[in-house]
Formats: C-alpha cells, structure tokens, sequence
C-alpha cells in the first residue's frame, strides 16, 4: 500500500506508536511479575463521576480478578500490537479505551485529592491525557500498513489472492 506521508513522518509516527507502545507493554508486564499488584487501591481512590462503578469494582473481588486480569493482559497486547504494527487500529483503539478509564478514574480535575503520588501537579491535563491524544494520532495516521504485521499480512493476502485469479 503506497504511503503519502514522508519518510520522516513515517518515522516520527512509528516511532511514536511504538514508544506508547512499549509503555503500555513493560506497564502490563511489571503488573503481572508482581504477585501483589492488585487494581483496588487505584480503583479505591476513584473520585468523579464513575467513583461508585469503580469503587464497586474494587470491593467485589470476583470484579476485581477480572478487572485485574483484563488490564495486565490487556496492556500487554495493546503494548505488542502497537510494537510490532500488528492489528494497530484494534490495539490502538483498546489502548485509547483504557486510558480514558485510567482518566476517568482519578481525573485531576481542580479539588480532586488522591493518597497516590503524582509525579507533577496537574490541573485537567496530565500524562495520561497527553498519552490518549498521541495515541489519537495513531489512530488517525496508522504505520502498521507501511511498517508492522499489518503490512506483511496485507503483502501475504495479496499474493494470494493474485495466485487465486491466474490459477
């Protein structure tokens, strides 16, 4: 598939696809070499308009196993999908839902305390906001048809189906 973007916005794009990528990846990874970590302090802090549903979350623990779960994994996939370009626009999408869960569960929104550290203060905008747009931008100029799976797969269709039609 041809590419109107230039080499160097290819890069750029790749580059920044893949360094969210390895965030999502070594984050999930970490959590799930842990055998303490656990969603509940984060999901017990919650304020804003989902508190109830995440503090509910976080006080059923059958929920919470299955919360636990789905993050770590779901972290590691969308870290390798956007890595390798592999099922970039679903990896990418997934990633875009869970940051906006992360979000919306301790939004740093003006009166919002938390007992978990921030690593800078914050009003409206902080790391996870910024992570969500950029991932936005991945989703809106995907690489993983230009470099990733996405473009061998597509590659390896195409000869088949071009063997299809001379056979």
């Amino acid at each position: 598939m041809r590419s109107d973007y230039s080499r160097l916005q290819v890069t750029a794009l790749v580059a920044l696809r893949f360094a969210i990528g390895w965030h999502f990846f070594y984050e999930g990874v970490s959590k799930a070499a842990n055998a303490y970590w656990t969603s509940a302090g984060y999901l017990d802090q919650s304020q804003g308009f989902l508190a109830e549903w995440f503090g509910n979350m976080a006080s059923n623990p059958s929920t919470l196993a299955l919360v636990d779960f789905l993050n770590v994994w779901g972290l590691i996939l969308v870290g390798l999908g956007l890595m390798l370009g592999g099922l970039t626009r679903t990896a990418t999408f997934f990633g875009i839902v869970m940051l906006a869960l992360y979000y919306l569960a301790t939004p740093p929104w003006p009166g919002f305390v938390y007992s978990i550290p921030a690593e800078g203060a914050y009003m409206i905008i902080n790391k996870t906001l910024i992570e969500l747009c950029a991932l936005f931008v991945t989703l809106l100029f995907p690489t993983g048809h230009i470099i990733g799976l996405d473009r061998l797969v597509r590659l390896a269709r195409n000869r088949g189906a071009a063997q299809d039609t001379q056979a």
